[in-house]
């Protein structure tokens, strides 16, 4: 089973405390999410993670919002809050003051 990372850390590796709180966390949808024919979709937001659940189901999540997205509404939805990752906000590899 291959894990993908969760801001930095193996989900499958969290104590199954961190896990429940994700968990538990509110499902997102109308007012919060708008229906969109953008590439500003929740998927190309910098707060959109996605991560696979013990048994494997993948689980969408906004970090901003700290919540749940339904699987296709990170593909046509978006919220307010929708922000280009830093890789768009400023390039690969950004040079440092």
């Amino acid at each position: 089973m291959v894990t993908l990372p969760l801001a930095g850390l193996e989900l499958s590796r969290l104590e199954p405390s961190r896990w429940e709180a994700i968990e538990d966390w509110p499902w997102l949808g109308h007012p919060l999410l708008n229906a969109t024919r953008s590439r500003k979709v929740c998927m190309t937001c910098h707060w959109f993670r996605h991560h696979a659940a013990p048994g494997g189901i993948p689980v969408l999540t906004c970090q901003l919002h700290q919540g749940l997205l339904a699987h296709g509404d990170h593909l046509t939805h978006r919220c307010s809050g929708w922000t280009d990752d830093l890789h768009r906000q400023r390039g690969w590899a950004p040079e440092v003051a």
